[in-house]
């Protein structure tokens, strides 16, 4: 008798944590968009001295507990809507990468590879009952879903990182989001820009640390292909494809 009530119980529990699954989706999301709304402005730059001392911190403790609980895998049902899965996945990434910045207590930048190592690959994440860190997470699981454009839209909190928006990714929009995000990227003079008296251009590093999602060769030289599908003036096929040195330093509002 007692073991049968106790498997009553469990069946209800799991049937109450399924019904509440989606309520917390739309707690986490909506908690996400006041972080966002209201502690980064209008360039990207995220006030993180501010919301560290502020109650709204919890706000983002909240977003960070829902994603260390819930995942494509976990909670299939919550991710049927096409591109789902990958507004989740980058409003996840932004926003583990901003709680770890106040987690280890603002620092200035990850400007040496030792720093970057410590944050990216040696700091722990949880999404969806799974441990890994945002370097595996990014390349394990972003990459492979095949969108290039999600580069213009991951956010690791520091200077030359793609703009963070005021609002969060959405799967009912983003294709228009990524759209948007990778044209205004190409616009930004700190990410690309022309040098026609030496025939060459200068683009983000992002482009080289994942040359291969942008081009099928996996070679500088093909990435105006991929850089012409956002600029209003072509790159000629005889231009040099020249990186800008990345800028780590953290993001933060002055």
């Amino acid at each position: 008798m007692l073991s049968r009530v106790v498997l009553l119980v469990g069946i209800l529990l799991s049937f109450q944590s399924l019904g509440q699954t989606p309520q917390a989706q739309e707690e986490a999301q909506k908690e996400w968009a006041y972080i966002v709304a209201n502690y980064v402005d209008e360039t990207g730059s995220t006030d993180f001295a501010r919301l560290a001392k502020s109650d709204d911190l919890a706000r983002l403790k909240q977003v960070v507990e829902f994603i260390s609980k819930t995942s494509p895998n976990t909670h299939p049902e919550l991710f049927k809507a096409p591109n789902a899965t990958m507004a989740y996945y980058i409003n996840a990434y932004n926003a583990l990468a901003m709680y770890g910045v106040i987690d280890r207590g603002i620092p200035d930048g990850f400007t040496s590879f030792i720093k970057r190592a410590k944050f990216f690959k040696f700091r722990d994440v949880v999404i969806g009952g799974e441990e890994t860190n945002l370097y595996d997470f990014e390349n394990d699981v972003v990459r492979p879903l095949g969108e290039p454009r999600a580069h213009f839209a991951l956010n690791c909190m520091v200077k030359d990182c793609p703009r963070l928006p005021q609002v969060p990714f959405v799967a009912e929009t983003l294709d228009e989001q990524l759209k948007q995000a990778a044209w205004e990227f190409f616009a930004k003079e700190k990410h690309f820009y022309r040098d026609d008296k030496n025939n060459a251009v200068y683009v983000s590093e992002i482009l080289d640390f994942y040359t291969e999602d942008f081009v099928e060769s996996g070679k500088t030289k093909d990435l105006g292909e991929y850089i012409n599908r956002y600029v209003n003036t072509p790159i000629p096929d005889s231009y040099k494809i020249k990186f800008i040195d990345y800028d780590w330093r953290i993001n933060a509002q002055k």
